[in-house]
């Protein structure tokens, strides 16, 4: 099999399980857990609890990407789907005027915010090397299909806008408004995914640690209200048409 054959290969069977990437840091994060109060230890609490403010603020400035690109996207394109490619239009404009791929640097930042978290330089570095491996292979085979499907328009829009490093000069102004219902109908689980993350990660740390209490009350806050705000609109989406917009 050509190396392009096979890297278009390995892509799609990492694009399939890409849900599935955050196996990949278990044994990791086991030894990284145990060094999360690293620097509350040597800096003292109040600038350990700063780190930890600057690391959810990291991982919801990626959020704010991914609400900032799917806010403008048609129905059919930038979705969640796992078996295979789809995409029934090129998006051209918006966010994907300054770079390719938005969503996979949202959730670079999204993850590099929680590496931050649990104060590992080790793990974060870590991070950054199996996230490019792991996302290069689903790059490449993204972009074939595209270019199969779209041929020179696709050719023309990728000559011009970075892959991953965004090009702001390049904006241009999205086709369609910005849709706060599609964000909140395709985006409160990732909201929610990244409340969690922190909460459980603050948790297992604390146990590792010996730290008493497990869970302070600021934390047990931000979980709860993340919970509520993730079934407020879980039961929305799937109850009513509340966030159902025309062609999105």
């Amino acid at each position: 099999m050509a190396l392009r054959e096979d890297f278009e290969r390995q892509g799609a069977w990492l694009f399939k399980w890409r849900s599935y990437l955050p196996a990949i840091y278990l044994p990791m994060l086991f030894f990284a857990l145990k060094e999360t109060k690293a620097f509350e230890s040597v800096y003292g609490d109040f600038f350990s609890a700063g780190w930890d403010v600057c690391s959810i603020i990291v991982s919801f400035i990626g959020f704010a990407l991914r609400c900032a690109t799917v806010g403008y996207v048609p129905r059919g394109t930038s979705g969640r789907n796992t078996k295979s490619q789809v995409a029934e239009t090129l998006n051209t404009t918006g966010m994907y005027s300054v770079v390719r791929n938005p969503l996979y640097l949202s959730n670079f930042i999204i993850i590099f915010g929680i590496t931050l978290f649990l104060q590992s330089l080790w793990f974060a570095l870590s991070t950054c090397v199996i996230f490019w491996l792991y996302y290069e292979r689903i790059m490449f085979t993204e972009e074939e299909f595209l270019r199969k499907k779209f041929q020179d328009q696709y050719l023309e829009w990728a000559k011009k806008t970075p892959l991953i490093i965004p090009r702001f000069s390049n904006w241009k102004k999205p086709v369609l408004p910005f849709s706060f219902k599609t964000v909140l109908r395709r985006e409160f689980s990732t909201f929610f995914s990244i409340v969690a993350s922190y909460f459980f990660l603050e948790l297992a740390g604390n146990i590792l640690t010996g730290k008493k209490p497990l869970v302070d009350g600021p934390w047990l806050a931000f979980f709860l209200t993340g919970f509520l705000i993730y079934w407020t609109f879980y039961i929305l989406k799937k109850k009513t048409k509340v966030l159902n917009v025309s062609g999105r």
